[in-house]
This record gives C-alpha cells, structure tokens and sequence, in this order.
C-alpha cells in the first residue's frame, strides 16, 4: 500500500488486540477499564477542568491578538469551502450522531434522575438539566478540538509540515525526535484514540438506528438487524470516502444539516413553542451568569455532587479531549485559506450556538412530556428517547423518520472523516490518502463496532476512550505551546519594528 508507515501497523495492531480482549473477556475489559477510569476521574478531575478552561482562554486570546491575522495557509490562498459547508463539516465531525442521542436524554436525565444539586423533578432540576447541557456541549468542548486543528492546519498549511500530530511539537522537542520513535508513538496514540472512539460511536449510531426501526415498524429486534444496518452504512460511507472530502463528505455534511434543521424546526412547531423560546432564553442567561462557576465546580466536600461532576463534566472534557486527534485533523484539513480569528470565532461559537439550539428544542420537548406526567422519557434507553419523545407530538412519525434519516447520514459522515483522518495519519500526513487505505480503516471501525456490539463490550471501549484522553491531554497542551512559540517567532520582527517605531517617537518628543 502506498505510503504506508510503522504507524499503521502498530495501531493496528493495538486495535486488533482491543478487539480480541473485549471479545474473549468482554466482563474483565470492561472491569479493569472502569476501576481505571474511575481512578482517573477520582485523581485528576481538577486536571482536567483546569486545562479546558486553559484552552479556552487560549483560544479567546488568539480572537483578539494580533496572531489572529495568521493565515492559515499562504498569503495567496482562500478558503476551499463556502462558510455553509465548513460549518456543516465541521459540526458533523465533532458532534454529529452524538448530539442526535443526548439531546433528548441528557436534558431528561439531569431532570428526572441524577440532578446536579436539586430535587429530582423540581422546577429547578429541569432549569439546571438544560443549563448543564449547554455546558458540557458549548464552547469548552469545541475549544480543545480548536486547540488541536489550529496548530495541525497552521504547520501544515502556513508551515509547510507534515499533516500528523507529531510535526506540529517540532519546534517544542526537535525535528530529530518527532521524527524518530517518540513521534511514531504519538501518532499512533492519535491513530488508536480515533479508532476506540469512532467504533464506539457506530456501534451506537447503529443501535439507535435499529431501535428506531423497531419502535416504528415493530420489526424484530435482534443482532442481525443491527448488522444489516452496520454493513449498509459501511458500504455507503466507503464509497463516500472513495469520492473524496471535496464531494461525498462536503455534499452528505450539507443535506443532513439542511435535515437536521427541518427536523428541529417541525419539532419547535408541533412542540411547546413558547416554553421552548422561554427556557432557551433563561437557560442560556443562567449559562453565561454561571460560567465561571460550572467550570471550575468539583465539590470537594459533598460525595454525592462530586460523583455526578465525575460521572458527567470530568467523563465529557475527557471525552472531547479524546476525540481532538480526529475531529482536529478533520476541521484543520477544511480550514486552509482562513485566518485564526475567523478560524476561532467559527469554531468556538457557531457550533456551540447550534448546539443550544437544538438542545433547547429537544431536551425542552421531552421535559414538558415528563413535568406534565405524560410519559417518563427519562425511562427509555438512550437510543430510543427521542423516538419515544416524538410520537408524542404531531407529525411524530414523520420527524422519526428523519431521525432516522439523520443518524444515518451522520453515522455515514462521522465514519467517512474518519477513515480520511487515519488514512492521513498512517501515510505520512499526506491530505489525500490513497483509497485502498481509507478502505481498510473503513473496514477495521465497522469490524469492531460489530465486534464489541455483539460481546457487549461498548462501554469498555468508551472506557479505554478515556483513559487514553490523559496522556493526549499532554500532547494537546504541548501542540498549543508549540504553535504559540513558533507563531511569535514568526511576528517577531514586525513586533520589533512596532518597538522601534514608539521609541523613536518619543526620543522626538
């Protein structure tokens, strides 16, 4: 295969194991997996709230310096896509099936079952569900993945390196060292957490499509269905990977948020329309009061608090730090052309302010069902919650079709930026990774999503997610620094000519 490096065989290699240990002894992985990770909440839960909201001060900072100006790419190149189509990838990679599932249960859950604080049910536990979902969803999340695709397409498009993980801490440990064993290791760090998470995610993409053709046409439920649905999205996403990013993922990332959106304007429609503007208002005004507050908040001194903080905050900043290598890569390869200002401003707030949006409707419809005891969305699996939301309201066996329609679409493309993101990182960085590579990356996610849905072993692969997510967490920091190091190198001599001028201006005075 051309362009092949040690990092695709050693990550493969690792993943295979992955898949043979949680298929002989799924109940031991996932075991061994959770004390670890239940450890690493335990210890480092400080960590990892202190180094998002590092991240995000960087990122802001970088809005109004003067290192906003950067292009990422040469002086002489514009953006490849339209500012629709970025949004709409972007937000595909880095949310996408995802936001499909919780929006509807995790508004419902953080209400009715494990509150933050309050009374399980009370008008503040439903006002404190959505505002905690705007947090876990907003602009902390979207800026670790802004972290790592600044300085990707700043060294590769602005600098000219390499395309991997590696190249972009050069200038912090040598050209000598990334290039070497250390850089290899580190690569295939991004490479292992790419496969575990994306797996993880068809695997459920799968289930929720399952369910819903179970809730709506009453087929059987079992594994082979689950299989049918997997092994047809394999073949529309590889062929959508075979097409390339310019076409398959550009296209199917703008119908399905040309989708999503109808889907979530019929809902605010036939749903409480009132409430739902409301509750968005006031949610999104206790959001920016409590900022600070939610960010920093570990409750030392209360076990139970501490528990939801771990089981929720700490698992989500974990888990987007996990996923940054993919959706990182993905956002820096759609993002040449753009300056880091309009590159963080895009990044951090449209996707965060959809979000919300869509939160707002779903997670506002399903709680008026619960509050007024007309059904306990709250009780149904996740996979199945907002279907059993929807039939609830007009049209609801419409908008679940195109639930339906949503979640495939969005499995097809999370997958298909995927094989593209390791097909980059097992050739070397090359931005056009030849098909025969993404093909078999393709094959290998849908292999053990397959694998671990059927030995039950999906929450030990969230796990090994998770725990990965610690040592990365380093990298991401290094790869800020580095950038920063080698951005101001690069505006040193107009900083220096700025010095002079002043100087000279007041020698004259």
């Amino acid at each position: 295969m051309k362009n092949v490096t040690a990092v695709f065989w050693l990550s493969l290699i690792v993943c295979g194991l992955v898949v043979v240990w949680g298929g002989t002894a799924p109940s031991q992985l996932q075991t061994l997996t959770a004390e670890t990770t239940s450890f690493f909440s335990d210890k480092f839960g400080w960590y990892y709230l202190l180094i998002v909201v590092v991240m995000l001060a960087f990122c802001t900072y970088l809005i109004f310096s003067k290192l906003g100006k950067i292009k990422l790419g040469k002086a002489d190149d514009v953006p490849e896509f339209s500012l629709p189509s970025w949004f709409a990838m972007l937000f595909s990679a880095g949310m996408g099936m995802g936001l499909v599932f919780w929006t509807t249960a995790e508004p419902a859950s953080h209400a009715f079952l494990s509150t933050p604080g309050a009374e399980a049910g009370s008008d503040t536990a439903i006002k404190e569900a959505l505002q905690y979902s705007f947090f876990h969803w907003g602009v902390h999340a979207w800026a670790v993945y802004g972290v790592v695709a600044l300085a990707l397409a700043y060294f590769k498009f602005h600098k000219g390196s390499k395309g991997l993980i590696s190249a972009t801490l050069i200038p912090v440990f040598g050209e000598k060292s990334m290039n070497g064993v250390p850089g290899k290791l580190i690569d295939s760090l991004a490479v292992i957490a790419t496969v575990v998470g994306v797996a993880s995610t068809l695997g459920f993409g799968s289930a929720q499509i399952k369910e819903g053709l179970v809730f709506l046409f009453d087929w059987p439920d079992t594994f082979s269905l689950q299989m049918i649905v997997l092994v047809t999205a394999t073949v529309l996403f590889i062929f959508s990977a075979w097409t390339g990013i310019s076409k398959g993922i550009k296209y199917l990332s703008n119908i399905n948020m040309g989708l999503a959106f109808v889907l979530m304007l019929m809902l605010f429609i036939v749903g409480p329309t009132i409430l739902i503007l409301n509750m968005f208002t006031t949610t999104l005004g206790g959001y920016m009061t409590d900022f600070f507050n939610m960010s920093f908040q570990l409750e030392p001194l209360d076990d139970e608090n501490r528990t939801w903080i771990n089981n929720w905050t700490i698992f989500y900043w974990a888990w987007w730090i996990s996923w940054s290598p993919f959706v990182g890569i993905f956002i820096a390869r759609i993002s040449k052309g753009r300056t880091i200002k309009e590159f963080m401003l895009g990044v951090l707030l449209v996707p965060s302010i959809v979000c919300f949006i869509f939160f707002a409707v779903f997670g506002v419809s399903a709680l008026d069902l619960e509050q007024n005891g007309i059904v306990a969305i709250s009780e149904f699996p996740m996979e199945t919650a907002t279907f059993g939301m929807l039939e609830h309201y007009s049209l609801g066996f419409l908008m679940s079709i195109i639930t339906i329609f949503v979640v495939a679409i969005f499995f097809i493309t999370s997958a298909d930026s995927a094989t593209f993101v390791l097909g980059m990182l097992s050739t070397d960085g090359s931005i056009e990774p030849h098909n025969s590579v993404k093909i078999i990356w393709g094959i290998v996610l849908s292999s053990m999503a397959a694998s671990v849905v059927y030995f039950g072993g999906t929450a030990a692969l969230q796990n090994v997610l998770i725990i990965a997510a610690l040592p990365f967490s380093v990298v991401v920091l290094l790869m800020g620094a580095s950038f920063f190091k080698a951005a101001r190198q690069e505006t040193a001599p107009a900083r220096k000519l700025i010095k002079n001028k002043r100087q000279n201006i007041e020698t004259s005075k």
